[in-house]
């Protein structure tokens, strides 16, 4: 019995320590902060416009920071479905004729998602980026 007693401060001791040590170490749940990824821009589309009860049209983004799974974004809807990769300045999307068919004003954004980080830290993490919108035109 003396020996049990002798032993619970020597084993408290040691799991203050281990704990202490984990700690230290970076074992707590020490993540990078995803940084700002790159920000798509639109230049132009083409078509710029279309005429309300048209068929369905394939719509080319042109601009600048496209990333390889960026999407289009139509009136704040992602195409991720539609949206083709050509470039880092150009992506194309399927516009089905029910997009268009009533007049109005859309706005089309293009989306680059964020990345995972890698490593034990998470390092190299971004956070997804949209552009500024640019309108399409349904007359």
């Amino acid at each position: 019995m003396k020996m049990l007693q002798t032993l619970k401060p020597v084993t408290t001791t040691l799991l203050a320590a281990l704990i202490a040590l984990a700690v230290a170490c970076g074992y707590s749940a020490k993540m990078s902060a995803p940084v700002a990824g790159a920000v798509p821009t639109i230049a132009t589309l083409n078509p710029g416009s279309a005429m309300a009860g048209a068929p369905a049209f394939t719509l080319t983004v042109n601009g600048a920071n496209f990333g390889t799974k960026a999407t289009v974004n139509w009136n704040g809807a992602a195409q991720t479905a539609n949206t083709t990769f050509v470039s880092a300045s150009q992506l194309t999307v399927a516009v089905p004729a029910s997009a268009i068919s009533t007049s109005g004003t859309i706005t089309v954004t293009v989306t680059n998602p964020g990345t995972p980080g890698t490593g034990i830290y998470g390092t190299g993490a971004t956070m997804p980026e949209t552009s500024t919108p640019m309108d399409f035109t349904v007359n």
